[in-house]
């Protein structure tokens, strides 16, 4: 009896072992297929007829911005995730007109829809700004910045100030102290503060911040985006 009590242990923990071998590496297959991931003929002309002062290489890296975008809600466990970048967000919103290509990319990357969110900032809106958290953290962690003290901007922040988007949101790394902070969704041209992530006075809490659930792939290849009321931007 005690033998098969221990064989039946031994079993269950090499299961375990193998079912996490097996989402680390499905993880890590989905994550090199969204780097290299080559965007629909075309989509970048469409970005350029929205945003004609854009050159080609902005393009490219406005693409970059959108990988990252893509990789933080699939490391961060595909929970609810918010876009920080108006930029980023127009060449989403181009890429998903593109159905067939958008549906079979979501598929591949994530086994499942990612619907869109706009792209917002910091506010009263704590589910958004879970999200905004998780997606600071993610590209942080991608990017090796410390998300509690960065030093500068991952790119998907750092998009809209650099290529001078008019109607982007303009952040600094940390301003504590130096700029009032806007605390809505307004483009008043006030930059924000990425080290406000790590602060609860905007809500109450700060969820979404240091989130990471690890696998990123707790389930089967259904659809696992959704956002229950259809708002986008993941989670259940």
């Amino acid at each position: 009896m005690a033998s098969q009590t221990a064989l039946l242990t031994l079993i269950a923990i090499l299961s375990a072992v193998l079912l996490w071998l097996w989402q680390h590496w499905r993880r890590a297959a989905r994550a090199d297929f969204i780097r290299r991931y080559a965007f629909p003929a075309g989509l970048f002309e469409k970005l350029q007829k929205r945003r004609p002062q854009l050159a080609r290489k902005d393009c490219e890296l406005t693409a970059r911005a959108l990988r990252q975008f893509f990789l933080a809600y699939l490391h961060g466990g595909r929970n609810f995730v918010s876009m920080p970048s108006q930029l980023a967000d127009d060449l989403w919103h181009e890429f998903i007109l593109y159905t067939r290509h958008y549906q079979q990319f979501c598929r591949q990357a994530f086994g499942g829809f990612l619907h869109h969110t706009p792209a917002v900032v910091l506010s009263r809106n704590r589910r958004s700004n879970a999200g905004l958290r998780r997606v600071w953290w993610q590209c942080c962690r991608e990017e090796n910045i410390n998300p509690r003290k960065p030093s500068r901007l991952p790119l998907l922040f750092a998009l809209d100030a650099k290529l001078q988007i008019a109607d982007g949101f303009s952040y600094v790394a940390d301003c504590r102290g130096q700029i009032a902070r806007a605390g809505d969704d307004s483009r008043s041209g006030t930059p924000y503060c990425g080290a406000d992530f790590a602060d609860s006075s905007f809500d109450g809490d700060t969820d979404g911040f240091g989130d990471d659930n690890g696998s990123g792939d707790s389930g089967g290849d259904g659809d696992s985006g959704g956002c229950g009321g259809g708002c986008g931007g993941g989670g259940d």
